[in-house]
């Protein structure tokens, strides 16, 4: 009886042992897996930057963006937050070619301790675009904030000519001769809004122009 106590003891003091040591192992989780799906690989000046971060697991935490060219050059950390199975990160600027040099871009996301890469090349195209620079100027047009003049000023010196073509040198002495009819300002929201294009922006605004509804003398009178 003693011996057959002992054992069960031996037995029960083994499966203790057991038990704690397994308590103790610090629980082993697979990573997740990531992944970048490109819209395309292929871009030209003035398309928007599209893709989508897609992982197997949340881990509720954000993942780490850089996008870098061929040269190392990159931007500072983007914190994605993810909360989906497939997020969407679409870019809210285009690519313009006074910022983004032609060639090979790369695009790495850290999630969880996963990384991974994803690439896309730039090539140049015809195509031409209202620089994002514009937009604030428009925005406090539309406010009043600044003259019509200064917004003509501000499509002289920072949009291709090819978009809008201002007919005159403005400066500071014929700046405030510029007048706009404010029933234009419909057009500047629809452009804020995305509702027409850089390219329909352009056309009215040189249709306007041309039709000498935007004026440029100081005695012509507002439509």
């Amino acid at each position: 009886m003693r011996k057959r106590g002992m054992r069960t003891k031996s037995t029960l003091l083994s499966l203790f042992v057991a038990l704690s040591i397994i308590s103790v192992i610090p629980s082993i989780h697979a990573e997740p897996s990531v992944e970048i799906i490109l819209e395309k690989t292929t871009y030209t000046y003035c398309e928007k930057l599209f893709y989508t971060i897609e992982v197997s697991e949340i881990i509720d935490e954000s993942a780490i963006i850089h996008i870098r060219d061929e040269s190392g050059k990159g931007s500072s950390a983007i914190p994605i937050l993810i909360t989906e199975l497939q997020t969407p990160v679409p870019s809210l600027i285009p690519f313009e070619k006074e910022i983004f040099p032609l060639g090979k871009y790369f695009i790495d996301v850290d999630y969880s301790g996963v990384q991974v890469t994803a690439e896309f090349n730039l090539i140049d195209s015809n195509s031409t675009c209202i620089p994002e620079l514009i937009k604030p100027i428009m925005a406090n047009w539309l406010s009043g904030n600044i003259s019509d003049g200064f917004l003509m000023d501000a499509f002289e010196k920072y949009v291709d000519k090819k978009i809008v073509s201002i007919p005159i040198e403005i400066n500071e002495k014929n700046v405030y001769d510029i007048t706009i009819p404010d029933w234009v300002k419909n057009v500047g929201y629809w452009w804020l809004g995305d509702a027409i294009s850089d390219e329909d922006l352009g056309n009215t605004l040189n249709y306007l122009i041309d039709k000498k509804i935007i004026s440029f003398s100081s005695d012509s009178s507002e439509i």
